[in-house]
């Protein structure tokens, strides 16, 4: 599945809570795409400046590799509570009620895990970097902000787990074929109708 999937809510707990962290996540995914934007702004300019004046912007490459960690991370739980990460649903996508939300906590369970396992890694890598004022090549930036992002970016994403995993829980619990708070596996043929829907601009 790599299209927007279909995130049910309701009264409950976990759907508010659902609804207000996707604010928040919203927010940071708003911020990756606010960095894109200037990076091709200032992509534009260096070129613009080196053709036009021989000057390019000093220290582009350096900039360019600091945004980096901010447009490929931001974005991260924003797109796993949409479903938008690919993925193989090829089997999973046979499995109904109970089965399936079973699968998929086990997968989001694992995911879980190993998105810990990177949280305190990269932590490290940032403190290192801060302790021993690591910077960029050309103009000395520091590259502790940048590295810091991971971390935190990946923490989020580790908190939106946690409530899909809540989700799972409740679905397994209850039963049903409507969950609250989860990404729901689409037919290629709703996923077609709604980009087609949404590239109309006739979203239904």
């Amino acid at each position: 599945m790599s299209a927007a999937a279909s995130v049910l809510s309701d009264d409950s707990l976990l759907s508010r809570l659902d609804r207000w962290f996707f604010r928040f996540e919203s927010l940071l995914n708003l911020a990756g795409g606010i960095a894109i934007f200037l990076l091709v702004l200032l992509a534009t300019v260096n070129v613009l400046g080196r053709w036009l004046l021989s000057a390019p912007i000093s220290g582009y490459v350096d900039w360019v590799e600091q945004a980096m960690a901010f447009i490929a991370f931001f974005g991260l739980a924003y797109t796993q509570r949409m479903g938008g990460h690919i993925r193989m649903d090829i089997l999973v996508g046979q499995f109904r009620r109970r089965w399936l939300w079973f699968t998929e906590l086990l997968t989001t369970v694992l995911m879980l895990l190993v998105t810990l396992v990177l949280i305190y890694g990269s932590y490290l890598h940032f403190w290192r970097a801060y302790s021993i004022g690591d910077s960029s090549l050309d103009i000395n930036l520091p590259t502790w902000p940048a590295k810091l992002v991971v971390p935190l970016a990946l923490s989020v994403l580790a908190l939106r787990l946690v409530l899909q995993i809540w989700g799972y829980l409740r679905a397994l619990r209850k039963g049903g074929d409507s969950p609250v708070a989860v990404p729901l596996i689409e037919s290629a043929a709703d996923v077609a109708a709604k980009e087609a829907g949404s590239v109309s601009g006739h979203d239904h």
